[in-house]
């Protein structure tokens, strides 16, 4: 198996999803402030973009296991066909998708965005990442002044300039309002930052001539905690205020970690004003740095969870090809008989078993993630994040983010672990890609706020913000597809398990709401089970509605009949299989005690 050949995409999954159930050629594509991107157009590019991930955009899937980035004097050099591979991408001017019109860009909408982003994650994860500079590009052009936005924007994407996210400290990791990075204002618009960052996500490379670092650091003078924070624009090179480069600036590489996966991507340790001062810009002249940070963290999340997404169906796609082509026992019901012919291991039930959960997963996260990204149109289309007319999809957006974050990252590794199963004996080998689809989807656990870091912004900042308003509406209509009539008979059993599964999700939320006067305590034992919850429910609304849809589309497109088949029978399983664990969660919110935080320290 060569590394090209490793991805096979669920592009029909993806059109069936933005098409035909999220309708986006109506919805989003060609209406302002979007491009003059129509559906034909669309569907054209991710068929063309499919076609470029799964030969050049794969093909260094692996060359990082090999040849991994290196660190010397300060710098960092990336193997060759990573390099390649990015050079590729920006030929196809896939950079461009996503800008809005007035910077060169087409304006697609989120929904396509992110599905473009799903077949880049696949085909090669490490290289996803560094087209972080193209998000930046967008959020100086909507936050930055207008000096900031002449000064970088017009050679960030004519020169290909790639950017980060600086905001972990040694000793300051999701306790982000512990951060001591200093800044201090040497005169005009110019800041001195001081101070060492790590865990930086391709903090440097020489995959470009500049890198913009994004970089939280405190004010001399300001507040403790987050609200102290400030966001600052600081380049690897420094940029003149006409946009000529200039020399090196002083920030500098000073550790590359030793990691499990995901090896492509650099994640280092950033040295600023050691030696020479790290100079950088306040971004938009406003000290408003978590805010502003948020814009950004949103985006990474949401990109986290497409990511592990996108691995989850890569595996599937991998073990579906290696059970339909591996020879192994006789068929069950002739297994005494010592004559049968072998079969493939694809008719085993357990085998069965096992690519089913994948397959129901992949697609109810994919069907998460772009239900998500299509609230992210609806926002733009209604003027904009936090926009008042937006408001309602906004809280919406909000509150689904973490459970595409936590749960995607949570469920893909444990779904992936299936993937390497079905392989047998041949998972555990390099020889297949498997193995490292895993230990490169494991950091997605991790970074951008552990899985109970993303259950308590559910639980204590979404949830609580409306006094529960947005999850309300979001379980009425779940409520109206269970109590509806949609799918008729074929779909009443389904239905009827979303109507339990919602009821044990009830009872288990107002169980935990009751429990609060007792202990905050009981949040932290019981809110990841609580998110994974939320995410199931959500998940299997929208496999029902799916399968709906897929029952329509069986009569007046019989020829697609197996695909839409396939839809029906992810739904079935997953409300069937999946759902019913809602009604044990539920009673083990109730039976929730405090017992554990009584345990001393010394007995664990």
């Amino acid at each position: 198996m060569t590394s090209a050949s490793h991805y096979v995409p669920n592009l029909r999954d993806i059109e069936f999803n933005l098409f035909e159930f999220l309708d986006i050629g109506n919805s989003s594509l060609g209406r302002a402030p979007f491009g003059d991107l129509d559906e034909t157009a669309a569907r054209q590019m991710l068929q063309t973009f499919a076609q470029l991930c799964t030969g050049e955009l794969a093909a260094s899937f692996d060359e990082s296991e090999h040849n991994p980035p290196k660190l010397e004097g300060g710098k960092v050099t990336l193997p060759p066909g990573l390099k390649n591979a990015m050079s590729a991408f920006y030929e196809a001017g896939m950079h461009l998708l996503e800008q809005p019109p007035h910077l060169g860009g087409l304006g697609a909408p989120p929904s396509l965005g992110w599905a473009a982003f799903e077949l880049l994650a696949g085909a090669n994860a490490a290289l996803a990442f560094y087209t972080l500079g193209n998000l930046l590009a967008r959020i100086i052009d909507r936050l930055g002044t207008d000096a900031q936005k002449r000064r970088f924007l017009p050679l960030m994407l004519e020169r290909r300039w790639q950017g980060s996210m600086v905001l972990t400290e040694p000793d300051a990791g999701s306790d982000v309002g512990a951060a001591r990075t200093k800044a201090r204002h040497v005169g005009g618009e110019v800041w001195e930052i001081e101070g060492v960052k790590r865990f930086i996500t391709n903090g440097d490379s020489d995959m470009s001539e500049n890198i913009l670092h994004m970089v939280l650091a405190r004010p001399e003078g300001a507040g403790p905690g987050t609200k102290g924070l400030s966001l600052f624009v600081v380049p690897k090179y420094w940029v003149e205020e006409d946009g000529r480069l200039g020399e090196l600036n002083g920030v500098v590489c000073t550790k590359l970690e030793k990691k499990m996966g995901l090896k492509g991507s650099v994640t280092c340790e950033l040295t600023f004003g050691d030696g020479k001062p790290a100079r950088g810009l306040l971004l938009g002249e406003v000290h408003d740095g978590m805010r502003q940070m948020f814009y950004i963290i949103e985006q990474a999340r949401m990109a986290v969870g497409v990511k592990s997404m996108a691995t989850l169906s890569a595996g599937y796609e991998r073990a579906l090809a290696f059970a339909k082509d591996r020879l192994q026992g006789a068929d069950l019901m002739q297994a005494r008989d010592k004559k049968a012919p072998r079969v493939p291991i694809f008719r085993h039930p357990d085998v069965r078993r096992m690519l089913m959960a994948q397959k129901a997963h992949a697609e109810g996260m994919r069907a998460l993630c772009l239900f998500t990204a299509s609230m992210q149109d609806g926002v733009e289309l209604k003027g904009g994040h936090r926009a008042t007319e937006a408001g309602e999809l906004d809280a919406l957006n909000d509150m689904l983010l973490p459970l595409v974050k936590g749960y995607c990252s949570e469920k893909a590794y444990e779904m992936l672990a299936l993937s390497l199963q079905v392989h047998g004996g041949s998972g555990f080998l390099t020889d297949y890609p498997v193995e490292q689809y895993i230990r490169d989807q494991k950091i997605d656990t991790l970074y951008e706020g552990t899985t109970h870091i993303q259950a308590l912004d559910l639980l204590m900042r979404k949830v609580a913000k409306d006094g529960g308003a947005t999850l309300q509406g979001l379980l009425t209509q779940v409520r109206e597809t269970a109590e509806g009539g949609g799918g008729g008979k074929e779909l009443e059993a389904e239905r009827a398990a979303l109507g339990r599964a919602l009821g044990d999700l009830e009872t288990m939320l107002g169980t935990l709401m009751g429990k609060l006067g007792e202990s905050l305590y009981h949040v932290g034992l019981q809110g990841n089970r609580v998110l994974m919850s939320v995410a199931e429910l959500v998940i299997g609304w929208l496999l029902v509605r799916h399968a709906q849809v897929a029952l329509e589309r069986m009569k007046s497109n019989p020829g697609d009949r197996a695909f839409y088949a396939g839809k029906l029978a992810s739904a079935r399983w997953y409300c069937h299989e999946v759902l019913p664990g809602l009604a044990h969660a539920a009673r083990m919110v109730e039976q929730g005690t405090l017992d554990l935080m009584d345990v001393p320290e010394e007995s664990f």
